[in-house]
């Protein structure tokens, strides 16, 4: 690894007298995931959302694959290729597992130009949806209603949904909350099955999952960062400890 996707310099966020992020400054590399951690409070939620375009912040630089996207609105970052999951797809409980990646693939694509037509029938999209049944694991639910997935399945089902559109950085946010052991095991092996081909922003609580997948760990506390580096580096360091991982708030 060694070119940086996406560069965060001094970003900051008011919210009255709330500072929400204060200077925060770190980069994402290309094919790595990379974990964002911090104690409830910390600010990931507020950062994402302005990496993703959904908040705007009041200073600070972001540029994505050496374009500035500080502006940007949230549908043109997805369209350079900044994808962020679960917030951006919504699974459709009466259709079937392969109707609903059919039809995502389908909105990245553009207009099939066959209005009337099941997506799911359509020849362009057969291929690319069996592609991508398999890529998540989920080809022997094909053709099962959607709300009949467990939990683990439907979140498998979204990252799909997100990797239609092929992005260059999928910010995933809490993949694994609400999962039993055994969705967080498929889950974390989906994930690492899509690492090296595509860069992964993780925000996540379960330290057992950011220690098994991440690369580096970007760790916030207050809305600033006070450590980037390995998981190794990032065990060790003693103001992390404090702050998060030992006994600390």
């Amino acid at each position: 690894m060694s070119e940086d996707l996406l560069q965060v310099a001094c970003l900051n966020k008011c919210f009255g007298a709330l500072n929400a992020s204060r200077d925060i400054t770190f980069s994402v590399q290309q094919g790595e995931i990379h974990a964002l951690i911090g104690p409830n409070g910390a600010g990931k939620t507020t950062l994402i959302n302005q990496l993703s375009g959904e908040l705007e912040p009041d200073s600070g630089t972001l540029l994505f694959d050496n374009r500035d996207i500080t502006r940007l609105s949230e549908h043109r970052r997805a369209r350079l290729g900044l994808t962020r999951s679960f917030q951006i797809t919504s699974i459709f409980d009466r259709l079937t597992v392969r109707q609903n990646l059919a039809l995502a693939i389908q909105a990245h694509q553009g207009h099939s130009f066959r209005f009337w037509a099941r997506a799911d029938r359509d020849p362009r999209l057969v291929g690319p949806t069996h592609a991508a049944l398999q890529e998540v694991g989920l080809e022997g639910r094909a053709g099962e209603l959607a709300g009949s997935l467990s939990h683990g399945e439907k979140r498998q089902l979204e990252v799909g949904m997100a990797l239609a559109g092929k992005p260059k950085l999928l910010l995933l946010d809490e993949p694994m909350a609400g999962m039993g052991p055994g969705g967080t095991a498929r889950l974390s092996e989906l994930i690492l099955t899509l690492k090296g081909t595509l860069t992964i922003l993780l925000v996540e609580h379960d330290m057992d999952v950011i220690f098994a997948l991440a690369d580096r760990i970007t760790v916030l506390v207050y809305g600033a960062v006070i450590a980037t580096g390995t998981p190794a580096e990032i065990r060790s360091n003693p103001e992390v400890q404090r702050a998060y991982l030992g006994g600390g708030e």
